[in-house]
């Protein structure tokens, strides 16, 4: 049995339009131990008629698609209203767009609908000890925006001496100075040059530098 529970109380706040959803994960919190769901309510304007200045929340789980004001501007405004309450997005939308809307706008983590109670309850616990939570789609999506899907595969495709010629490339030489480099001919780099483009999906030396710094 995992203890850590016992020694935490974490009080919990839940914005959720589907009625048996919102019960459900009301039910489930309250009866764990280390758990205290202390408001629920369909929509961000209910919620906060209900939260008064004397009710800390250290969570809030928040659905995105919500009657009235969306989930994602709902996380600015309990943002600014308690700086220090953690908001998990428990949503159906995993595009990127609304991930990210969401993460900028002061979500500290996102999951999926489909989690386990269990997992969303491990998920609350994470980020109250210094995690950021999210669905294994989402953490994906969130690493292919910064490291965009394809990019590193593409440059695996390169041979040693294609891989030679980008480097001599970004490095500003000329055709004629790689082929002095390589001691090839000039023919030789452009077959290179042009294997190149096709591999990694540009169509001058413009786009091939600029790659590198995205």
């Amino acid at each position: 049995m995992n203890y850590t529970y016992l020694y935490l109380m974490i009080r919990l706040g839940i914005i959720e339009d589907d009625e048996q959803i919102r019960n459900m994960l009301v039910d489930f919190f309250n009866e764990q131990p280390g758990f205290s769901c202390l408001l629920s309510a369909h929509s961000v304007e209910a919620f906060f008629e209900q939260w008064k200045e004397d009710v800390f929340l250290d969570v809030i789980l928040s659905d995105i698609g919500l009657p009235g004001e969306s989930g994602i501007k709902g996380v600015k405004r309990i943002k600014k209203h308690a700086p220090k309450c953690e908001v998990i997005m428990l949503t159906v939308y995993d595009d990127a767009n609304r991930i990210f809307q969401a993460l900028c706008n002061g979500a500290s983590g996102y999951l999926l609908k489909q989690t386990p109670l269990q997992k969303i309850k491990e998920a609350i616990v994470s980020l109250h000890e210094g995690g950021a939570p999210m669905s294994p789609g989402i953490a994906r999506k969130v690493v292919e925006y910064f490291n965009p899907k394809g990019t590193t595969d593409l440059y695996e495709k390169l041979t040693p001496r294609e891989a030679q010629v980008v480097e001599a490339i970004e490095e500003g030489l000329t055709n004629k100075e790689v082929a002095i480099r390589f001691d090839i001919s000039l023919e030789t780099v452009k077959f290179h040059i042009k294997n190149i483009y096709e591999k990694l999906q540009v169509n001058s030396r413009h786009a091939l530098i600029s790659r590198k710094y995205k």
